[in-house]
């Protein structure tokens, strides 16, 4: 089951359901089965704190994904800032749900085991996003 949640209120994704079918779409695409996959909507301060807290890190980032996946039977939190996702799409000149889409599409690959780390891995997981963006007509 993939569910929305909101840490801020200021913020409710209108028209939730299509991105969740388009997210089971993309799983189902890549050999794997819906689990718990929890989509947390935040700002900066809340995932500076997790960051912080569980990784380490002294940064802000747009994304966090927290991995239980078992075999195929992907789960996970998904932590995403809004501020940073904002910030971005006024960086790349994007749309904001476009660029809300693609976070949302990197962190479920990384929830299959897509990883990012070096330049080969960031140049699969980036070809991966932009084929599910342009699957979902963005």
């Amino acid at each position: 089951m993939i569910k929305l949640f909101y840490e801020i209120c200021d913020f409710p994704i209108k028209k939730g359901s299509f991105f969740i079918k388009e997210i089971c779409i993309l799983l189902n695409n890549e050999g794997g089965y819906i689990g718990n996959i929890n989509y947390i909507f935040c700002n900066d301060d809340y995932i500076f704190d997790l960051n912080q807290r569980y990784l380490k890190k002294y940064c802000y980032t747009d994304v966090l994904a927290f991995n239980y996946s078992i075999n195929k039977c992907i789960s996970g939190d998904i932590f995403i800032s809004v501020d940073r996702i904002d910030d971005n799409s006024k960086r790349w000149n994007q749309f904001f749900m476009f660029e809300l889409k693609r976070v949302m599409i990197h962190a479920v690959l990384h929830l299959l085991g897509y990883d990012d780390q070096n330049h080969i891995d960031k140049r699969i997981m980036k070809k991966k996003e932009e084929f599910y963006l342009n699957l979902f007509q963005f």
